[in-house]
Formats: C-alpha cells, sequence, structure tokens
C-alpha cells in the first residue's frame, strides 16, 4: 500500500511540474530523460533481486513490444502532449479510466467478464470523467472592488 501511495505523490508531482516547468520540452527529448531515469532507477533493483533470465517466447515479445511500444512511448508521449494542453487536473482525471480500460481490453484478449457491479463501476468511472473533461467552463470571478 505504500508503494501504491508513492506511486500516487509521484505521478502527482510530476504532472504538476511537467505542466509548470516543461510544456515546451521537446517530446522525444522528454521521453528519453523519464525512460534513462527510471531504467537505472528499476535496472538497480532488477539486478538487485531479479534471476536475469528470461524465457524468449512468442507471447513474452509481443508483451514486452506492447510494453515499450504502446504502453511507454505512446502513452507518455500522449501524456505530454495531454498535460501541454490541458489543465493537469483534467489530465489526471484520465488515470481514473486505466482500469475500465484495462478491463475491457481483457474482455477479448482473457475473455474476462463482468458482472452488474463492475459495469456499473465503469460506467459512474467514466460518467465522471467525462464531466470533468467535458463539462462546461466556469464563470470568471469578477475582481472585488
Amino acid at each position: 500500500m505504500a508503494l501504491a501511495v508513492m506511486a500516487l505523490f509521484g505521478i502527482t508531482i510530476g504532472t504538476l511540474y511537467q505542466k509548470r516547468f516543461c510544456t515546451q520540452m521537446d517530446l522525444r527529448t522528454g521521453n528519453a530523460i523519464q525512460f534513462a531515469a527510471a531504467a537505472v532507477a528499476l535496472g538497480v533493483i532488477a539486478f538487485a533481486i531479479e534471476t536475469r533470465e528470461i524465457t524468449w517466447s512468442g507471447e513474452f515479445v509481443f508483451a514486452l513490444g506492447w510494453l515499450v511500444l504502446v504502453m511507454s512511448i505512446g502513452a507518455i508521449t500522449l501524456l505530454m502532449i495531454l498535460i501541454r494542453q490541458g489543465a493537469a487536473s483534467k489530465v489526471s482525471s484520465l488515470f481514473f479510466l486505466v482500469p475500465a480500460s484495462t478491463a475491457l481490453i481483457a474482455w477479448p484478449l482473457f475473455g474476462e467478464t463482468f458482472g452488474p457491479a463492475a459495469i456499473a463501476g465503469m460506467v459512474l468511472v467514466t460518467v465522471g470523467v467525462a464531466m470533468v473533461n467535458l463539462g462546461g467552463q466556469r464563470p470568471a470571478r469578477r475582481a472585488a472592488g
């Protein structure tokens, strides 16, 4: 649980920092810096606790390609573009769609089934995220005086 809370704070701080200081950064450079930092941190941990043995298979290559190309390069680039173009709060609200999206992808790939509670939760989260991102603009406050 502590690691999940640390991850939550990390992505929140990173998103706010990105919005405040890095909106003009080249996306390729930003990705390279983030991946290099992550490679150092995770490489040390992996070297210390993993066996460093790989069993090459079609499934492994597909999963690795998916993680590298879609989930890392694609998702991080998309996140940086969204942060650059929108409010950080709107961008962060999209993270609530990750569990529902993952479950929907697992449906055709792994035969995942959904009960009424899961479907209701997905609908509720989707409506909530839509309200945050598609809702009308708040009227500007007038200066007192």
